[in-house]
């Protein structure tokens, strides 16, 4: 997906705020792509304008900036006038303090064909992809034409070069959101053992009472996918229980939430390294049907352990430590050895002189790993203290495990030598005794 940095203004009005993206509308199209057998697809500046989207109760108008649409309007001017509040859309407010807070927002328009329809069929449909980059609101939404005024005017309408639709006075294509599939929280971290709640909800504009909703979750992992969950509800009054299919233990979706709140998260308990991957959320209710992708991560921190407690020299055959970290994923982690002696003020890199060992991969999907060092006497003296550091993704600050070199033990030849002396003076001392008696 092509990446846009986003532009705010906002219009200080008696309603609210107005959030202007700087979007592309993509179409099909042919050329050199087409021929190297990939998809190929033309993209055309456009812009997308939420009216109203966020009430005004808490802005400043010393930091609004004014959005005005063209003076002259311009038919080949792609501009999507969002006309709100149609539906309410969670945490709309995060789009207006993107700017604020350096976040850039992936926008994209391509038309749309509802179910039962066809391409020329009026009004028109088109659908929105609008993104946080790196965390925050994920929006898809199915943007519906509105009669534009001029239409009913006596002067020629203004028509949309690309489009073929009728705009407005402004020169915008005036649409409403008449369905979308959100995610609050499109990218999550879990651990392996833990549960997670897949946040997914939908919106619709005039839903029929008793009208059916279907929800789909598939999970897509290194080129495979599964249907993990397929539901169909509707809200009426009967005891007939939703028809429901689970592909995992373990995993659900509420029928009663999902028809009446619009609440299509799904719910996995004791996760696996398995359960991985892009979560995709399909939500079709009447002629609309789209959705919203989560990204999944499973994450456990590696167990670090030094192969020895204590380390003493004894003479000046060099000594071997080990570092060994279990079962961690992701599989990549990095192992970094230090030394520092008494009278230094910094530590010192010994990662250069270590070796690794190769990633052993256990039955539950994660990684053990262990990197060796060989330690000299000479080199590394009493008072030494000898450093392990390891890097995981899973870690928020590195994990270290460390030990000091020992003075030697007292040689025990003199001692003993001493005792056997006493000993043997005890034995003699008995025996002359008795031989005196």
């Amino acid at each position: 997906m092509l990446t846009i940095v986003v532009f705010l203004s906002l219009v200080y009005g008696l309603e609210g705020a107005d959030v202007v993206l700087s979007c592309s509308l993509i179409e099909e199209g042919g050329g050199m792509g087409g021929m190297m057998g990939g998809a190929m697809f033309k993209r055309t500046p456009s812009t997308l304008v939420f009216r109203d989207l966020v009430g005004n109760a808490d802005l400043s108008p010393e930091l609004v900036t004014p959005y005005n649409p063209p003076e002259t309007p311009n038919a080949d001017d792609l501009i999507f006038e969002l006309m709100l509040p149609s539906i309410q859309i969670p945490n709309a407010d995060l789009l207006l303090h993107a700017d604020c807070n350096e976040q850039e927002v992936v926008c994209e328009i391509s038309r749309y064909v509802p179910r039962g329809a066809d391409m020329d069929s009026l009004p028109a449909h088109f659908i929105g992809s609008v993104q946080l980059v790196g965390g925050g609101i994920s929006l898809t939404l199915v943007l519906q034409t509105l009669h534009s005024e001029t239409a009913q005017s006596d002067t020629q309408p203004l028509v949309q070069s690309k489009l073929n639709l009728t705009l407005s006075q402004s020169g915008t294509l005036l649409t409403e959101v008449v369905f979308v599939v959100f995610s609050r929280v499109p990218s999550i971290v879990a651990p392996i053992g833990g549960d997670v709640l897949l946040d997914c909800g939908f919106r619709q504009k005039d839903s029929v009472p008793g009208q059916e909703v279907a929800l789909e979750w598939r999970l897509q992992h290194r080129g495979n996918g599964r249907k993990i969950l397929e539901m169909k509800a509707r809200e009426v009054e009967t005891d007939m229980a939703p028809d429901v299919f689970v592909d995992r233990e373990g995993t659900s979706a509420e029928a009663d939430l999902l028809v009446r709140d619009g609440n299509a998260s799904l719910t996995m308990q004791r996760l696996k390294v398995t359960d991985e991957g892009t979560y995709i959320c399909t939500v079709g209710s009447g002629e609309f049907q789209t959705q919203q992708i989560v990204q999944l991560q499973i994450t456990q921190p590696p167990h670090v352990k030094l192969s020895e407690e204590k380390l003493i020299f004894q003479d000046s055959t060099p000594q071997k430590l080990s570092c060994h970290c279990h079962r961690y994923y992701p599989l990549d982690v990095q192992v970094e050895w230090f030394f520092q002696v008494p009278s230094a003020e910094e530590p010192v890199s010994l990662t250069k002189e270590s070796s690794l060992s190769s990633h052993r991969q256990h039955s539950d999907g994660t990684y053990s790993l262990s990197s060796h060092l060989t330690l000299r006497p000479d080199k590394h003296p009493p008072g030494t203290v000898v450093t392990c550091r390891v890097s995981h993704a899973s870690l928020e600050t590195d994990s270290e495990v460390s030990l000091t070199v020992d003075e030697p033990e007292p040689k025990k030849a003199f001692w003993t030598i001493i005792f056997m002396l006493v000993i043997s003076v005890l034995f003699l001392y008995q025996a002359f005794r008795g031989a005196e008696n």
